[in-house]
């Protein structure tokens, strides 16, 4: 799988890495590595660090995981992003929506 997740030890950090292509072949991975993660208001970081290329259903899913943050009152961090990927979430106006680190 191309996706991992940690939790953190006090339970209000998930991060979720994304290694390689993040597009729609990995929509069933990425909603099932965070469905049963249940955070007590804390902070989803998603590292995109290893992230070669995303698409708009790599955005249509980080929405999705937003949606599923806020339902816990969390929030969403997209991190180690390259300047290419940037470029696609300043597009999409994603700055406005998520703390881009």
């Amino acid at each position: 799988m191309s996706i991992s997740i940690n939790v953190s030890d006090d339970n209000k950090t998930a991060t979720m890495k994304i290694n390689g292509r993040f597009d729609f072949s990995l929509h069933n991975d990425f909603r099932k590595a965070y469905k049963d993660v249940s955070l007590s208001g804390g902070e989803y970081a998603v590292d995109l660090s290893a992230t070669d290329y995303l698409d708009s259903s790599a955005l249509g899913m980080l929405l999705l995981l937003k949606e599923h943050a806020e339902s816990q009152g969390c929030s969403v961090k997209l991190t180690g992003f390259s300047d290419e990927i940037k470029e696609i979430l300043t597009i999409a106006s994603f700055d406005k929506i998520f703390a881009l680190a």
